[in-house]
């Protein structure tokens, strides 16, 4: 089993990828802690407070997460 440090750099890699999608709105995500196989985020910008934040973050950021990351089985947002 990978180390939380390991895991989250793959997450942070996944989101690099996903942040230009998010800039082109005023947006980001911050990715703050993964333990235990749950990553936090954080949206920021035009993303934090958005009726959408919960869609992208379940049909978008979530999925990409659990296509390119083993060992993560859950993606949850920190205000």
């Amino acid at each position: 089993m990978r180390d939380s440090e390991e895991l989250f750099e793959e997450v942070d890699d996944v989101l690099r990828k996903l942040r230009p999608y998010l800039n082109r709105d005023g947006g980001d995500a911050e990715l703050v802690q993964v333990k235990d196989g749950v990553a936090k985020l954080k949206f920021l910008g035009e993303c934090n407070g958005c009726p959408s934040a919960t869609i992208t973050l379940k049909a978008g950021i979530e999925r990409a997460i659990f296509e390119e990351v083993d060992g993560i089985h859950e993606v949850v947002q920190v205000f």
